[in-house]
């Protein structure tokens, strides 16, 4: 099963950090350049169990995800696929303070890719370097949002 981790510092409190990802509205400016995301239902503030059904469009190919929240605490929360374009996939968002202003984000992703044409698919707009594309969106994205 391939994994992906990223983790990066932020000139922020545990507060701000946590603060910014306490809404299913945070999808939006963490989504890179070039591609949109539409959260079709379920939009709100994070609370255990809560499902998302969120459409993103990766140029003119629209990719529908439905995710169930899990694990919804003070220090990061987990998003689980339930309906999607991989076979799995689940992203466990970790909030560590460093200091009284600067917070770790901690992401781990566990994902499978599906069989066949499908997995070609995948691979080119889940693998590890759209990935890397991104999560290095996502680190400037939170920073901005956070700034204390």
């Amino acid at each position: 099963m391939p994994v992906f981790d990223s983790v990066f510092e932020v000139d922020a409190s545990i507060d701000a950090v946590r603060a910014f990802h306490a809404s299913t509205d945070a999808i939006v400016p963490l989504t890179p350049p070039g591609a949109r995301v539409r959260v079709r239902d379920g939009g709100g503030p994070l609370e255990e169990g809560l499902v998302v059904r969120f459409t993103m469009w990766l140029g003119p190919l629209p990719v529908h995800w439905v995710a169930r929240h899990e694990e919804v605490g003070p220090d990061g929360f987990v998003d689980v696929m339930v309906e999607g374009p991989l076979a799995s996939w689940r992203h466990t968002h970790r909030f560590v303070a460093t200091g009284a202003a600067t917070t770790e984000v901690h992401d781990h992703i566990e994902y499978e890719h599906p069989p066949g044409l499908a997995g070609v698919r995948t691979r080119v707009l889940f693998g590890r370097p759209a990935l890397e594309v991104l999560f290095a969106h996502r680190r400037r994205a939170t920073r901005a949002a956070c700034v204390s």
